[in-house]
Parts: C-alpha cells; sequence; structure tokens
C-alpha cells in the first residue's frame, strides 16, 4: 500500500522509514495535513497524519476525492478529526490508543522542576557569564501539595514521581485509579484541588466538558503563588484567562507544552518571520513561563511506539482486519 506520511518530524523519519521498508511505499513529508496541503495526497490510498493536522469536513472530503481510503493518525489525540464527516465519506480513521505514558509525565516534570528553580533564566545568564542568584529562588517540591487533574495512565506516572519527591497527593477524576490512592492520593472536587495544591497538573483529554476547564475562574481559586504545568492539550486551558492571571502578578510558574492556537506554529520555524499571536507572544514574554512545542511525547520510546502501532493499523488494513485502534472501522 502506497502511503503519505504528514508532518514528518526530522528525527522521527529514519524511524518511521525504517517501519514500513519492505511491507508498504512511504513518502514523508514535512508540511501538515489540511485543506491546502490534502489535494497532495491524491493517489494514495492511505495518508498518516500528525497530532497538529486540521481534519475537518472540506479536508476529508478532498480526500476522500482523490481515492485515500484510511487516515492513520500518529497520536492517541483525535479532536482534530470530524469522524462523522469520515464515516459519511467512508473513510476508515485509525489513531494511536497508547504510548508510553512516562515521555509526557517526565516531561511535565521537567517543566515543573524548570520553572520552579528559573531554569530558563538560570542558563540564559550563564551564557552570559552572569551568576548571580537574583530573581533564582525557588522552593522545595518535597512538602507540596500537588493536585494531578486526570489520573489515567498519565496522570498515574505523574502521581508517583510526586510521590517519590514527598510530596501530598491531590486528584480529580471522573473515577478514582486504584493505583493513586495507593500512593495516598485524596480525590476532591476540583475547586478544592485548585485552591489548595501548590502544584497543578493537566493530563485529561480535551473533550468539550473539558474545554477551558482551567479559566478564569478555575485560576482566581488557585494560589498566588501555585504552578500550573499543561502537557495535555491546549484547549484546557483559556490562554486568555492566563495571561490576565499572571499580568496581575499572580502564579510563580507556568509550563506549557501545548497551546490552544499551537496549530500552524507549533513544529514551524517561525524565528524570522515571527508570530501574529498576540496571546501566545505575550505568555512567552513572562519570566515565569516556560512554553515548549508539544514535545512531551518525544522520546525514542514513545515515538518507536506510535510508529509501531501505526503500522499495525495500516498492516491490519491492507489486510481486511479491524483493531483495537479504529475510531472509523473498516466498511
Amino acid at each position: 500500500m502506497e502511503i503519505l506520511a504528514y508532518g514528518v518530524q526530522a528525527d522521527e523519519r529514519p524511524l518511521l522509514e525504517q517501519a514500513f521498508a519492505g511491507r508498504h511505499g512511504l513518502r514523508c513529508l514535512d508540511v501538515f495535513l489540511n485543506r491546502d496541503t490534502a489535494p497532495l495526497a491524491a493517489g494514495y490510498p492511505a495518508v498518516s497524519s500528525s497530532v497538529n493536522a486540521v481534519l475537518d469536513a472540506e479536508t476529508l472530503a478532498v480526500l476522500a476525492a482523490g481515492g485515500t481510503e484510511l487516515i492513520a493518525q500518529r497520536s492517541t489525540g483525535f479532536n482534530n478529526i470530524d469522524l462523522d464527516a469520515a464515516a459519511e465519506l467512508g473513510l476508515t480513521v485509525a489513531r494511536v490508543s497508547h504510548y508510553s505514558p512516562y515521555s509526557v509525565a517526565e516531561h511535565a516534570w521537567t517543566l515543573a522542576l524548570a520553572v520552579n528553580r528559573r531554569l530558563t533564566r538560570a542558563a540564559s545568564r550563564s551564557r552570559e557569564f552572569d551568576f548571580r542568584l537574583d530573581g533564582l529562588l525557588g522552593r522545595d517540591i518535597h512538602g507540596m501539595t500537588v493536585g494531578v487533574i486526570g489520573t489515567g495512565k498519565i496522570g498515574e506516572c505523574f502521581a508517583r514521581i510526586a510521590a517519590g519527591f514527598g510530596t501530598e497527593l491531590l486528584g480529580w477524576d471522573i473515577a478514582r485509579n486504584p493505583a493513586c490512592l495507593d500512593l495516598g492520593m485524596h480525590y476532591t472536587e476540583l475547586p478544592e484541588l485548585l485552591s489548595r495544591a501548590d502544584l497543578v497538573s493537566l493530563h485529561v483529554p480535551l473533550l468539550p466538558a473539558t474545554h477551558h476547564l482551567i479559566d478564569g475562574a478555575a485560576l482566581a481559586r488557585m494560589k498566588d503563588d501555585a504552578i500550573l504545568i499543561n502537557s495535555s492539550r491546549g484547549g484546557l486551558v483559556d490562554s486568555a484567562a492566563l495571561v490576565e492571571t499572571l499580568r496581575a502578578g499572580r502564579l510563580s510558574g507556568v509550563g506549557l507544552d501545548v497551546y490552544e492556537e499551537e496549530t500552524g506554529v507549533f513544529f514551524t520555524d517561525r524565528s524570522i518571520e515571527g508570530i501574529t499571536d498576540d496571546t501566545l507572544a505575550r505568555l512567552v514574554t513572562f519570566p515565569q513561563v516556560l512554553v515548549t512545542s508539544h514535545q512531551a511525547y518525544f522520546t525514542r520510546t514513545a515515538v518507536g511506539q506510535i510508529i509501531d502501532a501505526t503500522a499495525r493499523n495500516i498492516d491490519d488494513h491492507a489486510a481486511g482486519r479491524r483493531n483495537e485502534n479504529a475510531l472509523v472501522p473498516r466498511n
């Protein structure tokens, strides 16, 4: 089967090519899949998309008209895909149902530690041979109250690391995770978690019910010196409200690996032309904010698992089989 893979990162490409060698024909593109780039897939029965693809009804219609049968997305999240439109067009859609949860949990803690100990500012100063400690005062993680919003596989991994630091654990989810309870986590309502936690980390999926879960009201409940970490989906946080919170001098640290308007910006080089998103531009100017470009999943282990699952999705489709990764099964 001939496959066109969109949004392929330089470090990802050799792994993809190795996985598909001798099995399927593969062409890799660094551009993202959207309504403008969809015509490139004409004649390809399968396309593989990245998390920043825009697979709305119009894009899907272009793919279907060009002969595409299968969309194999290389991510767990699928809020960027119009599944109803795909079903109406007879397109099969598959995702990667899971990969190393440690990759995201570890990156979330990397962000938390970096903003807490002002590592970005310290590293920048050191390059200029400025070795003062002014403005670099952090806090012990040990003894903090850590709020974990979403206690699935990734949230559980995050909580295990938190327990290792010696923290008090609060959790919020629709269901209690027995493994988190064994760590001593106390489940509570979201307002209480936000008001008590010194550090809050988000690990829930982006759904209509969780869109802007952390809005102005939620931010107002948080401690003035709290740390907020989001390595899940950008739409969980109302970015404009976050800017206003920071402008008011609140929150001692914010680590964001995702941003609600990241599509078309993250994974690209905007160092010359800059960006037109005023909210993102303002966020990165705050000294206590660290933004990374949706790289929490980007470890050799996790990317390898994502590629293996994507290859299996394509193999199964070619053989007429269904598997647990299907979002829109083959007719």
